[in-house]
């Protein structure tokens, strides 16, 4: 069985941070792929970020500079460290794990910002 639990939503003005914090029951947690996606209201999922098992970084263009992700095999977690929001930045976010072809999704956390 796969859990992954988002907690750190919120709501900010522009130019303030949030943490969002992905905590994970999944078997060997260190060996597996981890990522953050977001869901604005009528549009479509998208990748924020991704750390692999090697410790390999992808961001979005729109947060790159912005967005730090980060990943702790200790306490199997993997955390989004959001700077600078931006009210494009509002969405519903989403941790994300792959286990081969299996992929794996919290229940999502809403970040607000307002301008």
């Amino acid at each position: 069985q796969v859990y992954l639990v988002e907690s750190g939503g919120g709501t900010v003005r522009a130019g303030k941070s949030l943490r969002l914090e992905c905590s994970a029951t999944i078997r060997i947690f260190r060996f597996h792929t981890m990522g953050w996606y977001r869901q604005a209201p009528g549009k479509e999922r998208e990748l924020v970020a991704t750390i692999t098992a090697g410790d390999k970084i992808t961001y979005a263009d729109s947060v790159r500079g912005r967005f730090t992700i980060s990943r702790h095999n200790d306490r199997e977690t993997v955390d989004l460290q959001m700077d600078s929001l931006k009210p494009e930045d509002t969405a519903v976010y989403y941790c994300e794990a792959e286990e081969g072809l299996e992929i794996y999704w919290g229940q999502g956390a809403q970040v607000t910002v307002s301008s």
